[in-house]
């Protein structure tokens, strides 16, 4: 009876919570020997799109108009375009200009978390849009967010003006929590990759767990602490260095 129609998925006005058991995977147009699952798009308000590519030996991504964030949650890539080549491991990463052909080949099967987005250039402020960028998490050095050991921050893209989004990987030791409850202008996506714990996502409180993905409108009141005896860590995506008027 599939739990009598029970889950911990939610739907709100200014977030959602999208648990595995109500994920639905479909190919998107071009995507060869795979399946998305669209986690949220600019049809429930977004300004950006997230899924999870799930790729067999040989898949492919489709292309994108836009500018694309790719992080390896299982697996490997190759990265190509007409210039370079790059394979991606666990935890490596690539942001992918608008402009740029480029091909994302699974070398087995693989999880990708993609995050595409139109971007939106810096109105005055005469930067160009940023190249390609390829790293690994394990490179990037790690720091306490507001001085607190418990709760690590690496920062996946750099703080630049040419970029329009932030991703970052935030990891909780047990009982680390945020500070405080946040309200800002930023709109996020994140995806639960380990742990768990409890999320405060405008006046509700939700238990959280690795595989979940929650959306985050601009201004909805957000607060996670750890729970479990092992830590928690997400992959969290905001728009950044960019005017609220556009």
């Amino acid at each position: 009876m599939h739990n009598l129609g029970h889950t911990r998925s939610v739907n709100r006005r200014d977030h959602l919570l999208l648990t595995p058991d109500t994920f639905v995977r479909a190919a998107l147009p071009g995507m060869q020997n795979g399946v998305a699952i669209v986690h949220v798009s600019p049809a429930v308000g977004a300004a950006f799109t997230q899924y999870t590519a799930e790729l067999d030996p040989g898949g492919t991504l489709g292309p994108t108009p836009t500018q694309r964030f790719v992080y390896v949650l299982s697996g490997a890539v190759d990265l190509a375009t007409d210039t370079s080549f790059h394979s991606l491991a666990p935890g490596g990463y690539a942001y992918v200009p608008a402009d740029l052909t480029h091909t994302v080949t699974a070398q087995g099967a693989t999880r990708l978390a993609v995050i595409e987005k139109t971007y939106q250039p810096a109105a005055g402020m005469g930067v160009a849009a940023p190249h390609l960028l390829v790293g690994a998490e394990a490179d990037i050095a790690s720091t306490a967010l507001m001085g607190d050991p418990g709760l690590q921050v690496r920062s996946l893209l750099p703080d630049q003006p040419a970029f329009d989004f932030a991703v970052n990987t935030m990891t909780y030791q047990p009982g680390a929590s945020l500070s405080r409850v946040e309200i800002h202008v930023m709109e996020h996506g994140l995806l639960m990759l380990e742990g768990g714990g409890i999320y405060r996502l405008g006046e509700a409180w939700y238990p959280v767990t690795a595989g979940d993905f929650i959306w985050m409108a601009p201004f909805c009141p957000q607060w996670f602490g750890a729970l479990g005896k092992h830590p928690a860590k997400y992959l969290i995506y905001k728009d950044w260095n960019r005017h609220p008027l556009g």
